[in-house]
């Protein structure tokens, strides 16, 4: 078998690196269109030769002789990869969309590629890629999603049937991103404002108290690190999910919140991979990058 994964980015390398370790695994082809460009280009080819991954020039390389696909791309890239794909390669077995778009956009998607025979996958990953790779815990949905997920599960990966509704898979991540990428901006606002105010010690204190368990300042500062690292794809994703609430008939207040102070720390060109996040650092060098806050 043959997985063509379009979008070689974190979660595509993640995805690809598990796999890889399976004895029972696919073989594996990718295609980002990063690789056009030639600044980004060299990076790529690296890291597909050090995971045994071919790294084909253009989709229709990527996609010859492949069963399956996983499209893992911005939202943004979302749509106008399943109609490529449809073009190309209509004879494919199954498209596995694993991106963070709205459930109204997956079941374009799915209309699109259905259209042309090929079995449309609603795939979400419901947790970070990191550590467990492919075998992240990943919800499907679609009406052949179930025949799928035995392809899956003998890869090795971590997979559970929602339903045969596409858009439900899309739904769940979607709604919880609300709480999970709010809780992001959330904690990055009180973080840097403490951090002027002087209290960070107290207000930390404060909160170790109230949520036993975490650290909040060692999730601050990792949260801060995520949002300048992914800040404008996790907007593009989190703009997925204010749609998600409008067509649910839900105002998106706080959302829209969100998608704002994402963009705005991913516009920046800070690397706050630190070995040792520490918040006072981290908001040391966003003070130092933004006028504005």
């Amino acid at each position: 078998m043959k997985l063509a994964i379009l979008g070689f980015g974190e979660a595509g390398q993640a995805i690809a690196q598990g796999l890889q370790g399976e004895s029972a695994g696919p073989d594996l082809a990718c295609f980002d269109i990063k690789t056009l460009d030639p600044a980004q280009a060299k990076a790529i080819a690296a890291a597909a030769d050090k995971m045994n991954v071919d790294n084909s020039p253009n989709l229709e390389e990527a996609l010859n002789g492949a069963e399956f696909v996983f499209s893992t791309v911005t939202a943004g890239s979302a749509m106008d990869l399943a109609k490529a794909v449809a073009r190309v390669r209509p004879d494919l077995q199954a498209y596995f969309d694993m991106n963070s778009v709205a459930p109204s956009t997956k079941a374009q998607e799915a209309r699109v590629l259905e259209g042309v025979g090929i079995a449309y996958i609603d795939t979400a990953i419901m947790a970070p890629i990191y550590p467990k790779l492919h075998k992240t815990p990943t919800l499907l949905a679609g009406t052949t999603a179930q025949r799928q997920a035995e392809v899956l599960t003998a890869w090795g990966m971590d997979v559970r049937v929602v339903g045969q509704d596409v858009g439900r898979a899309s739904s769940i991540k979607m709604l919880r991103s609300v709480m999970i990428k709010g809780l992001e901006a959330l904690t990055a606002e009180m973080g840097l404002a403490a951090e002027k105010a002087g209290v960070t010690d107290e207000v930390i204190a404060s909160l170790n108290a109230s949520f036993p368990g975490t650290d909040w300042e060692e999730r601050t500062a990792y949260n801060l690190e995520r949002m300048t690292t992914h800040g404008i794809r996790r907007a593009e994703e989190m703009e997925e999910v204010v749609k998600t609430l409008e067509d649910l008939g839900i105002n998106p207040e706080l959302t829209s919140g969100t998608v704002r102070r994402q963009r705005r720390f991913g516009q920046g060109s800070l690397n706050l991979n630190d070995t040792n996040p520490s918040l006072p650092d981290y908001a040391r060098k966003i003070f130092a990058e933004f006028d504005e806050i």
